[in-house]
């Protein structure tokens, strides 16, 4: 199993300017950097392609979802931009070499209402429609989509592993898929692992192996062994990476509720997060 760290954890939005993080990652041990694309401006890819090929890191690539990537909206233009969002990452997968990418794909992070049943459907329809037309750029590409539930304090669109599989039942496409973030999970499901085989491996393409608090993966009260079982029963065969923040944006602290440090430095939840992937998975 290969483990990964997300840019998130020391970095936001990340940049250029920020490739020491690489060279970092690789350092501690991991196999894989998974870079968030809040800004694909901002980052010379090709720079990034030479780097990792010259320190042997794999790369996996994920999203973040703000308004006005939101594929759901009532507005058109917003839906329209979300998309092209989502093509362009699957792009940038392909570029880099990640055989996924993935994030709460169909709406913004920190949309949370409660509306009414015929809004709800119209919302959904727009976003099966999207992820269907992407779905095929996805296949073109041969990048798997995964599609993220979040917990509810997040969004009021997709917190559970049974509305994540209807979801993507419905859309209908072998290249979307489903990533499964523990962190989400600990607080929508009644049991991780048993989430996990319901999944399964036909659908479970990513995992962000996140804590309870979101903080040092093996600190919290997560049934970690419960979920090696799961993932071992299913031969999942994808990566675990560790999805925290350690400076976020205000807009990305806003929309995920981080308003404290979640470990004594970024440097040291991801290499003690490490420490314990390789203890309990390998």
């Amino acid at each position: 199993m290969l483990f990964g760290a997300s840019t998130f954890v020391w970095a936001s939005p990340f940049s250029t300017e920020n490739f020491d993080i690489v060279h970092k990652v690789k350092r501690m041990g991991y196999d894989i950097i998974e870079v968030a694309v809040e800004d694909a401006d901002r980052i010379d890819w090709l720079k990034l392609r030479e780097i990792v090929r010259d320190i042997d890191l794999k790369v996996t690539i994920s999203g973040a979802f703000g308004a006005d990537r939101d594929i759901s909206s009532t507005d058109a233009t917003i839906r329209e931009q979300g998309k092209k969002y989502i093509i362009d990452c699957i792009k940038i997968a392909d570029f880099m070499g990640s055989p996924v990418f993935g994030g709460p794909v169909y709406s913004a992070v920190g949309k949370t209402r409660l509306v009414a049943e015929e809004q709800k459907k119209q919302e959904r329809a727009w976003c099966v429609e999207t992820l269907q037309s992407v779905g095929k750029v996805a296949e073109d590409y041969g990048i798997i989509v995964g599609v993220e539930p979040l917990n509810r304090f997040e969004t009021d669109m997709i917190n559970t592993v049974d509305q994540v599989i209807s979801l993507v039942k419905e859309v209908s496409n072998p290249n979307i898929q489903i990533l499964l973030d523990t962190f989400h999970a600990n607080i929508e499901e009644k049991n991780i692992p048993n989430a996990i085989r319901k999944i399964g491996k036909e659908l479970l393409c990513h995992i962000q192996g996140n804590e309870s608090d979101r903080g040092t993966p093996g600190t919290g009260h997560l049934d970690w062994q419960g979920i090696k079982e799961a993932l071992l029963e299913i031969d999942y065969q994808g990566a675990i990476v560790v999805e925290t923040f350690g400076a976020p944006s205000k807009e990305l602290a806003r929309a995920a509720s981080i308003w404290r440090p979640l470990a004594n430095s970024a440097d040291e939840l991801a290499q003690e997060g490490l420490d314990f992937y390789q203890t309990m998975f390998r």
